[in-house]
């Protein structure tokens, strides 16, 4: 038995759990230069639920993508953390309803019995820390892939 690869999932809809630090990795990579307005970050605290809605790069299609000579495609997908404690945010106004955050990574520090905390990495130094009580993220994707408005694979420099 082999691992599967990228080239495998063709146009099915990505739905992937992460309850460890290395699955993190792969949901991090994947949502890496996501970008999503402010109005789509939800807490629900009573569920100790923790959700955004985010417009995600295809990592995963941009190889297929170049070799066929295809524009490169974003899809909306919903990112789930569950048993979240507390939510803090810095380096941005979540007041202002117009701002569109770019997500960068998304990093776990453990803490004891599996608790811990879960930073989303924003660009322009802004940061969502979620405490959670255990580390429990879902990936899903939500729409059929559309060509991304800019054309390009996203850069930093």
């Amino acid at each position: 038995m082999t691992d599967a690869r990228f080239e495998e999932g063709g146009e099915a809809p990505l739905r992937l759990i992460a309850q460890d630090a290395e699955d993190l990795k792969v949901i991090s990579a994947l949502v890496q230069d996501a970008v999503l307005p402010v109005t789509e970050l939800k807490y629900d605290a009573r569920r100790r639920r923790f959700g955004l809605m985010l417009n995600r790069f295809r990592w995963e299609d941009r190889a297929e993508a170049e070799r066929v000579g295809r524009a490169y495609e974003r899809v909306r997908s919903v990112m789930v953390v569950e048993d979240v404690l507390r939510v803090q945010t810095q380096g941005f106004d979540r007041a202002d309803k117009d701002l569109i955050l770019s997500l960068l990574s998304i990093d776990f520090t453990p803490g004891a019995d599996g608790a811990g905390r879960l930073t989303l990495v924003l660009a322009g130094d802004g940061a969502i820390a979620l405490e959670v009580e255990a580390l429990d993220v879902r990936l899903d994707d939500v729409t059929r892939p559309y060509r991304a408005p800019s054309g390009k694979v996203p850069r930093h420099d």
